[in-house]
């Protein structure tokens, strides 16, 4: 079980850099998409900075799975309102599924270490 958190929690680490980064960084298609969703850019920053900080979180998880734990909640509710706003736009399938699969991996990741997430505060 060990191996596959790691795994898990890797994907999700490199997803949220390389999304997080992305919309940091103003990718063309970052801007786009929250044109799309109707969101101020500004917002699109606030978005690739939580990432980020999502993407630490689970680095620091290597040495201590309970940051892995509350960084993969805090993920999975970033995820869960991606899901929602890109219903709330009727966008397809194919530019939810990313939000979808990376909800699906942060609660797994969750589930695999529950029971570090006290630890991180005793």
């Amino acid at each position: 079980m060990h191996i596959l958190a790691i795994v898990l929690q890797s994907w999700l680490l490199f997803s949220m850099a390389f999304f997080g980064g992305s919309k940091i960084a103003g990718a063309k298609h970052q801007i786009e998409l929250f044109e799309s969703i109707q969101l101020p850019q500004w917002f699109r920053l606030i978005t690739g900075y939580l990432q980020a900080l999502g993407a630490i979180g689970l680095v620091i998880g290597y040495w201590d799975a309970g940051f892995a734990a509350w960084s993969a909640i805090g993920i999975g509710i970033m995820m869960l309102v991606a899901i929602v706003t890109h219903l709330r736009v009727k966008h397809s399938l194919g530019k939810t599924f990313p939000a979808i699969l990376n909800l699906l991996i942060a609660l797994a990741v969750v589930l695999l270490y529950a029971d570090e997430l006290s630890a991180v505060f005793g």
